[in-house]
């Protein structure tokens, strides 16, 4: 089949779906313009589909770049053969293209290749065919040459046994049937490692910290067929800090038979030597190679899946609705060096900062008096706590000053993972030259509470602690993978494009981050941007790039009204069209404001949109596609909407819980910051997120957490047991009610 063959059955698309898909991704469209703009084209598929044909296209197509390399060095040996062809026609992975190729590739010296150079490959070649009918010794004789480093009979046979080795090792049927009997019937075993003596008691403590990280895996064996890709990562970190074994135990028994009957004929001049080079190639050669290619595979697919939830998690994160409306005062706990405050107006604007000591051993007094001072001064209701070091200690003192004053004020923790990387980055000192490091991450905690989208684009988004094992992956995956989150998010709310940073810019479909501080640099030389036509008028940013960004981008107050909507400036004569065909009567100067497009978008007799029959037969009047009038409706009857304020809001608090107040049973309200594959972590306020196990969270079997909670979601728990000592918390989604 060809590649658009191959992918449409893959992903059950028709065929004119892939090939439009294809020729969009050809064409250099991005896949949130595709996703947006292009529907009609691909059927409707989302921006996750796309991504995820996006990553198979790749892979198809390095895959038959890599056929067509192997084809041309088979051919240059002259060794490409009508059969061969057509294995490698057929393969459908790299795998087997390697395994069809092996026994032709270029190789380094082996036993196998200094018996060859010794001249033994001719008596090889005898005993492979398995036809003799004397002694292999006999015929072994004439191969001696102490010339050739060959000075006896049992060196000959030596090195014949080296080649015949390596050849059932290079065969692909022999490289196929250990890899299916060890992946069917294998174990993955850990055991601890055996540590140097030469390791100082420094180091035995150390990694004794370590070593009861991994108690569970001190003595552990599991079908690698259902061994879960969280427990592979956790392995692989153990044995890469030196803690854990590891070892893959094939059915070797079986796999020996299996071959036994693949290459071996029952000849008793051959069967001893022939049975000896099958036991020595899978024990020498085979057998580590599958257990090396078992255990990358076992990493990929453990990588693919943890990405996956990663990039699902920070999907919530990003689109966490934001605070509007409200000026902040936001803490960074601190110890020894106090707690940062920055109070931040509803633009985002630092208007105060300062630093109080409210942590134990402290006069708490003095930094509740401040604090209060700051709420005052600046008519701040709400307060951002940062849940680092000492976020518990200063969230105490939070509530106290709450009820002692009686304050209408509430707070709310935020998580802060990549504020400190945010605050000494450069670009944070490009944003706040004024302040030292602390006071940049206390701005930035309140400012990722205002709108969470365009602060956390400024951190990298392995720092942002949502995932699981992300420093142990492959990082130009998870790279790729995660930007394409965060430019689907931004894609997907619209920025406005006087107010945006160069940072959120840069995630716009289309433009680039030269592009982002090139519009940057025009806002600052010729003021706002009037129009979306002005962006032409950009540095570099030519028609390709307008066509790719112009619908994400939206400004308020411009003299056009659709410029802050999510229609595209290609289809105005169709948005002003279908306002024409379906409008109410409106007054004539409200037809050109943004107020006005709502009640131009809605019928007449109905406050509803109008129902799919209507839509269809207007598109079919404006010749346009009904996904993407349907689309211009929504925009119309909502002109300016945000998403994320559909999703549930940000929970608000004003008293605290110590873990020492909770009981069993206890029925709390709280927030999951992060979902893993076997739970998700709830904050409920107490400092330590609890864990919710995947069988707790809701009656029905899921697979994976994430097919019932999300980052973000504001859940009832009840508390299932709670262990001070080692400060970890078990709750329950199900038992609480809600599930």
């Amino acid at each position: 089949m060809t590649i658009p063959q191959t992918l449409a059955k893959e992903f059950s698309l028709a065929p004119w779906q892939v090939e439009n898909t294809v020729k969009l991704i050809d064409e250099d469209n991005t896949i949130p313009f595709i996703a947006r703009y292009r529907k009609e084209a691909t059927g409707e598929m989302d921006d996750q589909q796309l991504r995820e044909l996006f990553d198979r296209l790749v892979y198809l197509r390095n895959l038959a770049q890599r056929k067509e390399a192997v084809v041309k060095s088979m051919e240059e040996q002259g060794v490409l053969t009508p059969e061969l062809t057509a294995q490698l026609t057929a393969a459908t992975t790299l795998t087997e293209v390697e395994d069809i190729y092996r026994p032709f590739k270029p190789k380094r010296r082996t036993r196998a290749t200094i018996a060859i150079e010794r001249g033994l490959e001719p008596l090889a070649d005898l005993i492979w065919a398995q036809e003799l009918e004397e002694n292999p010794e006999i015929a072994a004789a004439s191969f001696v040459d102490p010339e050739k480093d060959v000075p006896d009979i049992a060196a000959a046979l030596a090195g014949a046994s080296d080649i015949i080795a390596e050849r059932i090792s290079d065969d692909p049927n022999c490289r196929a049937t250990a890899r299916r009997l060890t992946q069917a019937e294998g174990f993955i075993s850990t055991i601890p490692s055996t540590k140097s003596k030469k390791e100082d008691k420094k180091a035995e403590k150390k990694e004794d910290k370590k070593v009861g990280v991994y108690e569970m895996y001190y003595d552990f064996s599991e079908p690698i067929k259902k061994i879960a890709g969280h427990r592979t990562l956790a392995i692989n970190r153990g044995e890469n800090e030196d803690v854990l074994k590891v070892t893959v135990e094939a059915p070797a028994e079986a796999i020996l038979v299996a071959l036994k009957t693949q290459f071996i004929k029952n000849n008793p001049n051959t069967l001893p030597i022939m049975e000896s080079a099958l036991t020595d190639s899978y024990k020498r050669l085979t057998a580590p190679a599958i257990e090396r290619e078992i255990r990358t595979s076992l990493t990929e697919t453990a990588e693919e899946g943890a990405i996956k939830v990663f990039g699902e998690n920070l999907r919530q994160l990003l689109m966490q609705p934001p605070v509007k409306d409200r000026v902040v005062l936001a803490i960074d706990p601190g110890f020894r060096t106090g707690c940062k405050l920055a109070v931040v107006d509803e633009t985002g604007k630092v208007l105060d900062t300062g630093i109080v000591y409210c942590t134990i051993g402290n006069d708490t007094s003095a930094a509740k008096k401040t604090l209060a001072q700051m709420l005052t001064r600046h008519n701040a209701n709400l307060i951002a706590i940062g849940n680092g070091t000492a976020s518990r200690e200063t969230e105490q003192v939070v509530a106290e000053l709450l009820k002692e004053t009686g304050s209408k004020a509430q707070y709310t923790i935020v998580n802060e993972a990549g504020a400190s990387v945010y605050s000494a980055s450069k670009l944070g000192a490009e944003e706040f030259p004024q302040f030292d490091v602390s006071l940049r991450s206390a701005a930035s905690i309140g400012r990722r509470l205002q709108d969470p989208l365009a602060e956390l684009v400024k951190i990298d988004p392995k720092s942002m602690g949502v995932g699981q094992y992300q420093h142990d992956m492959n990082q130009k995956r998870l790279g790729d993978t995660l930007t394409g989150v965060v430019e689907d998010c931004v894609n997907a709310v619209g920025i406005d494009l006087n107010t945006a940073s160069p940072s959120l810019l840069s995630y716009v479909s289309g433009i680039s981050a030269a592009v982002a501080k090139n519009i940057q640099a025009y806002r600052e030389e010729k003021g706002k941007f009037k129009n979306r036509k002005d962006l032409l008028k950009v540095k570099a940013l030519g028609p390709k790039a307008f066509e790719q960004c112009a619908g994400f981008l939206r400004i308020p107050g411009g003299t056009e009204p659709l410029d802050n909507t999510g229609v595209h400036p290609e289809s105005y004569e169709i948005a002003q069209a279908y306002m024409t065909h379906a409008a109410k009567p409106v007054p004539q100067q409200k037809k050109t404001s943004l107020a006005g497009l709502a009640a131009l978008a809605t019928p007449a007799d109905t406050k509803k949109s109008p129902p799919r029959y209507v839509i269809e037969e207007i598109a079919k009047n404006l010749s346009v596609g009904v996904p993407t009038l349907q689309d211009i409706v929504k925009e119309l009857e909502k002109p300016g909407r945000d998403p994320r304020d559909e999703l549930p809001p940000t929970l608000l608090r004003s008293d605290v819980l110590d873990i020492k107040d909770l009981t069993e049973g206890m029925i709390l309200t709280g927030t999951v910051r992060n979902v893993i594959d076997f739970g998700a972590f709830v904050d409920i306020g107490v400092h330590q997120d609890g864990l919710v196990h995947i069988s707790q969270i809701c009656d029905k079997f899921i697979k994976h957490p994430l097919e019932a909670v999300q980052v973000g979601d504001v859940v009832k728990v009840k508390v299932l047991s709670v262990d001070i000592p080692k400060k970890r918390i078990s709750l329950s989604i199900r038992e609480a009610g809600n599930a």
